[in-house]
């Protein structure tokens, strides 16, 4: 049955593209608006086991390698999520009727290849879906045409191309030994014979083409410049899941699915984490501009999932997922309260900012609760699932770096403390006087990410009793 959220996104993208255009242009922001609400609730029933009938069962005479579990279910969750805020986002911003049209019909893309990429149990056809995905955020990020946005989605291209060939090497490889794409033929090579050259290389090789398309340090060079100069919607969207399903998601799956979790790996997965949480950091703490500055967290962020990952152990893995949920929800709500201010003010400078509270209270409330929950302060979502990657990260014994993520999230409360100090309190200036909010359109997914985060975080402790395990 999930394979019509492949499908249908792909189907409709046909059918609106066929003739009445305009009848078709102002049904498809409502038609994504339902498939997206449909997708929470089946992802939420079947997490919970609210169903008493299959969602894996096969459609006739259709046949694909797919499956839905847990993870799968949090990556449809979260998309849908993310991509139901853009699109509310998007229909504020962009006026033009054929500009939004196009937009829209791009993110029926991006829905199939998300979908896909959550739901494959076969390696080249999770390839195929992150370069569906990858693909339509290229022209989703150079949407607008400007020079600067042109020259940092050239950067994207050409590292993405890197990871793509270092993939298909990769893929080209574990087909070599184990005569086979899916997982569970690659995974019996790989438990048959874990020191095999092959099979290291390959795995080695396929593990850093996602760093690079999860932007992790060493591999960031591209990701700030994207997430800074990109369309308001679209850094949200990057954020909130593109990034995180083509690279981290991906990441988890196969260290999960496919690949002999050992020693080795572990290390090198938690040093490359704490790299990311710490310079990560460390960097969006010296930005003045605001979307570079959440460019930078993201990556500080991203760093604590794949330090849970590289826990090893259960606890972590549950802490991974469950923080790459929060962090959609949250850097998701923070990227459109920086549209929102970029609009109102006519500027990103945190430096050229201040007092913005008194005249835009529910923006600086949103962002307030998200940076909050950033940082990891009780009760927000973003509490519970950093200290569930603390406590994996101690019970399997690497103290260091569990006293580090302490550390780091330290850091986090700081530099977010400042942004607001800069932004939001004291007196707001002269030329900010006669600003206001922004239209319903941007307060009200801000708004619903921001219940997201206090509703999920209160509610948690109760929920891990119903969680479907």
């Amino acid at each position: 049955m999930f394979l019509l959220f492949i499908l249908l996104p792909l189907f409709s993208l046909i059918v609106l593209n066929l003739p009445f255009r305009a009848m078709m242009k102002k049904a498809a922001f409502w038609w994504l608006l339902v498939l997206l609400a449909l997708q929470v609730y089946l992802a939420i029933g079947y997490v919970f086991g609210f169903f008493g009938f299959d969602l894996n069962a096969p459609i006739y005479p259709l046949s694909f390698s797919l499956n839905v579990d847990n993870f799968g279910c949090v990556a449809l969750l979260s998309t849908a999520v993310v991509l139901g805020a853009v699109l509310l986002a998007a229909k504020y911003i962009i006026k033009e009727e054929e500009k939004l049209f196009n937009f829209i019909s791009l993110l029926f893309i991006i829905l199939a290849g998300s979908n896909g990429l959550a739901l494959t149990t076969d390696i080249f056809s999770l390839y195929i879906f992150i370069e569906i995905t990858t693909v339509a955020s290229f022209i989703l990020i150079s949407f607008d045409k400007e020079k600067l946005v042109l020259e940092a989605v050239f950067k994207y291209i050409i590292l993405s191309a890197v990871a793509t060939v270092l993939m298909l090497l990769s893929i080209a490889l574990f087909l070599l030994v184990s005569g086979k794409t899916d997982f569970s033929a690659i995974h019996a090579v790989l438990i048959n014979s874990p020191h095999s050259l092959i099979v290291m290389f390959a795995t080695g090789v396929f593990i850093c083409a996602l760093f690079i398309k999860g932007g992790l340090m060493p591999f960031h060079g591209w990701l700030p410049d994207v997430y800074s100069s990109a369309p308001a919607p679209v850094s949200a969207l990057l954020a909130g899941i593109i990034t995180k399903l083509v690279g981290i998601f991906t990441l988890m799956r196969l260290l999960v699915s496919v690949v002999n979790f050992d020693n080795p790996i572990r290390q090198v997965i938690l040093f490359v984490g704490a790299l990311s949480v710490v310079a990560g950091a460390l960097a969006a703490a010296g930005q003045s501009d605001f979307k570079r500055m959440l460019a930078y967290s993201s990556i500080s962020q991203v760093g604590y999932i794949v330090l849970g990952l590289g826990a090893g152990n259960a606890l972590g893995i549950m802490g991974a997922l469950f923080h790459l949920f929060n962090h959609s929800v949250f850097k998701s709500s923070l990227f459109i309260n920086s549209a929102a201010i970029e609009l109102q003010a006519g500027t990103r400078d945190m430096n050229k900012l201040g007092g913005l509270s008194a005249k835009m209270p529910v923006t600086s409330t949103t962002c307030l609760i998200s940076s909050l929950s950033t940082a990891g302060m009780p009760p927000l979502a973003g509490f519970w699932s950093k200290l569930i990657i603390v406590l994996a990260l101690w019970a399997s014994g690497n103290y260091g770096y569990a006293a580090l993520a302490v550390i780091a999230g330290i850091l986090t409360l700081a530099y977010f403390i400042s942004m607001q100090r800069r932004v939001f309190f004291g007196n707001i200036k002269e030329e900010f006087a006669g600003i206001k909010e922004p239209g319903f359109g941007l307060l009200l997914p801000a708004c619903l990410l921001s219940a997201i985060t206090i509703g999920l975080g209160l509610v948690f402790p109760f929920c891990l009793k119903l969680l479907k395990f």
